[in-house]
């Protein structure tokens, strides 16, 4: 009987020391092993061996964390942090509901450097955000939500650095300013629109007022160019018909002149012989009396007169003879 206590016993014992000896830690996490008190080793995921009495993994006692809680986790955790009052420089005082993304890197500086790591966090969280909206007017810290989450990043980053932790990402939720803080930006959004839309409708009515003189403008240089162009066709066309006329004209004296003279004559002498016969023809028509003085050339000229009385009377038209006295 004592036989089957004392083998009962040591069963008992045996199963105590195999349970502090295997340690089985699951992946992506960590056991802090000390030695008598004192830091010795990292046992990591698998199958780990402890010496009993001599060591024992360290317990942390974080925010948000069983007590006594032996296993680390290296994966990327989250803390939601609830709203916290802030002042921007405006002195509005608005509330701020945010989320940080961290993940730890050095277990031993997580647990031997700050005494409760998750609290320290959002402790530097909160006074991190009030520093940086606090800068801020609440105008642009409604419309600044990544450059806020930017800011809040590089800061916790650099403050944790030395508890082995790495901040990922730090994300505002929500800012709520105060109601009658809101009621008042919502009459001030829809006067923002009211004014926006007239301003718009000003510069649309501006760009058809532009739009159409610049049609009436087109069509008023076409419509000169057309008359332009126009009046220098005609303009052309009267001097090409005249040309075309003195030139028939010329071509006509030039026959008549040779089919009287035989060839031999001179048009210019025809048309200045022309000349005297209708300025006789004019004078003899007047009943005031004229005294023409003719140059001496003219008896030359009037040589021929015989000539073109034989066409002019071929032509039924008798040649006046003028009373007036000629003076050579």
């Amino acid at each position: 009987m004592g036989y089957l206590i004392t083998l009962l016993v040591l069963a008992i014992v045996a199963m105590y020391i195999a349970s502090k000896t295997i340690r089985i830690v699951p992946q992506a996490t960590v056991l802090l092993i000390e030695r008598l008190g004192r830091y010795n080793r990292l046992a990591a995921g698998g199958l780990n061996i402890v010496t009993p009495f001599l060591e024992r993994p360290r317990g942390v006692n974080w925010n948000g964390i069983r007590p006594g809680t032996t296993q680390i986790d290296l994966r990327e955790q989250f803390t939601d942090l609830l709203p916290q009052p802030v002042i921007t420089r405006d002195n509005v005082t608005i509330m701020v509901d945010s989320v940080i993304f961290w993940q730890i890197t050095d277990p031993a500086k997580a647990v031997y450097e700050v005494n409760d790591l998750i609290g320290g966090i959002i402790q530097l969280t909160i006074t991190a955000m009030r520093n940086v909206i606090g800068e801020l007017d609440l105008d642009h810290a409604l419309s600044s939500r990544d450059t806020i989450n930017s800011k809040l990043r590089v800061v916790l980053d650099d403050a944790t650095h030395k508890w082995g932790v790495k901040v990922t990402r730090v994300e505002l939720k929500n800012i709520n300013p105060p109601e009658d803080v809101r009621i008042t930006m919502e009459k001030q959004m829809t006067a923002e629109r009211n004014r926006r839309a007239v301003v718009l409708q000003a510069d649309g009515e501006k760009q058809a007022a532009i739009t159409r003189a610049e049609g009436e403008k087109q069509a008023a240089i076409t419509r000169a160019e057309g008359e332009k162009q126009s009046a220098i066709l005609q303009a052309q066309g009267a001097a090409e018909a005249r040309l075309t006329a003195a030139t028939a004209e010329s071509e006509s004296i030039r026959r008549i002149a040779e089919s009287i003279t035989g060839g031999q004559g001179n048009p210019a002498q025809y048309l200045i012989m022309m000349k005297y016969i209708e300025s006789l023809r004019e004078m003899s028509r007047s009943s005031n009396a004229k005294v023409v003085f003719m140059p001496v050339e003219t008896s030359s000229v009037l040589s021929s007169i015989g000539a073109f009385k034989e066409v002019f009377g071929d032509q039924g038209e008798p040649v006046p003879v003028p009373q007036q006295r000629l003076r050579q």
